[in-house]
């Protein structure tokens, strides 16, 4: 497959996504949105993966590549093809759907539970992952349920932390399972010390359950291998 993703800022990068691309077999192109790198055609592509980023989802006014960026985001869905996006992209995806995209009542940062619908196993992508797990979250925003959307999972602070979307060709997940040990000390050295709330957790909270990131990249990879099969 002819696979492109969309990265928006150098510190939040693909996490454990780069070493599956760099091992499958499939051709990889990408837009670095920090280096102002242009957008493919959808027509080049077979598969589209949107990252994170701390940006907002209805910031259209305050970057000017937003609205190229969702342009080929709905042409890709409106051609069948995959498109997976993780926190942001995941929020720009609903937003192109015609969902709403607001700030969430609490932020959600750390390692929190997420709970699967019993619809997520109608889902190749999520067949063999757990009913019920520890993931990584990082985001403010959250969306609601885009219409025709399939809600898969939640989380205490979050309703709507992940959906498919036409047969499962479109998924967006709120939570970062790609996140590695690497990624995390990456996203320290951005935004300092997080201050401790409901769903904060501290760095040092964080930091000792670098653990869970292997269990959870072995996940990402099964969703990455079921989209590409």
């Amino acid at each position: 497959m002819k696979i492109h993703y969309i990265q928006h800022e150098k510190f939040e990068d693909l996490g454990c996504i780069r070493q599956w691309l760099k091992s499958s077999n499939h051709s990889v192109t990408h837009t670095h949105i920090f280096e102002n790198e242009p957008f493919p055609k959808a027509s080049d592509i077979d598969f589209l993966i949107v990252m994170g980023g701390s940006m907002g989802a209805n910031d259209d006014q305050v970057f000017s590549w937003m609205e190229a960026e969702k342009a080929l985001i709905k042409q890709c869905i409106l051609d069948n093809k995959k498109v997976l996006g993780i926190c942001l992209g995941a929020q720009i995806i609903a937003s192109v759907l015609g969902a709403k995209v607001y700030p969430n009542t609490k932020k959600e940062i750390g390692w929190f539970d997420i709970d699967l619908k019993i619809k997520s196993k109608e889902i190749p992508a999520f067949a063999n992952i757990p009913s019920k797990f520890k993931t990584m979250h990082w985001h403010g925003d959250t969306f609601e349920l885009p219409r025709g959307a399939v809600h898969l999972a939640s989380s205490e602070a979050t309703q709507n932390q992940a959906f498919s979307f036409n047969d499962g060709y479109v998924l967006g997940l709120q939570f970062h399972p790609e996140m590695t040990e690497l990624a995390i000390k990456g996203m320290f050295d951005e935004v300092g010390q997080l201050q401790q709330d409901d769903f904060v957790q501290s760095n040092q909270v964080i930091a000792s359950q670098y653990e869970l990131c292997q269990q959870n990249n072995d996940w990402m990879y099964h969703i990455l291998s079921s989209m590409t099969s």
